[in-house]
């Protein structure tokens, strides 16, 4: 196999409050629609749409994951500095995002934070 392009595809309940929260980070807008809204992560431009629920479960055909409840998936974002990791943890608070691991040290080399979207889904934030 050789894929053209992998995004990942995720199910929220308020595409306006997801809109809200993507953009207030600073992410670049991949378009939207009725039933989804879409964001650029990364300097490869990984893309992450955002369903309603019920469209991507009608869609799938099998029952999807609560992420409030458990993960799914957990996106790792990289940083240049301790002092970006603690910045981008407070926008993320201040955009309505919780906090599950606050800024530290660990594994040795590593420094981060783990955060949950309005939805649930999971993304840690690790300078390495």
């Amino acid at each position: 196999m050789t894929p053209k392009m992998i995004w990942a595809n995720l199910t929220v309940s308020d595409l306006d409050r997801t809109t809200r929260f993507y953009t207030q980070l600073g992410f670049r807008s991949n378009g939207s629609s009725k039933d989804l809204t879409s964001f650029f992560f990364g300097e490869n431009n990984l893309i992450i749409h955002f369903f309603l629920k019920e469209v991507l479960q009608t869609n799938m055909k099998i029952e999807i994951a609560d992420a409030q409840k458990a993960s799914e998936v957990m996106f790792s974002l990289s940083t240049d500095s301790r002092e970006q990791v603690d910045s981008w943890a407070k926008e993320v608070e201040a955009a309505g995002g919780q906090i599950i691991s606050p800024p530290e040290a660990f594994g040795g080399s590593f420094y981060g934070f783990t955060f949950a979207d309005p939805d649930g889904h999971k993304f840690n934030v690790l300078l390495m």
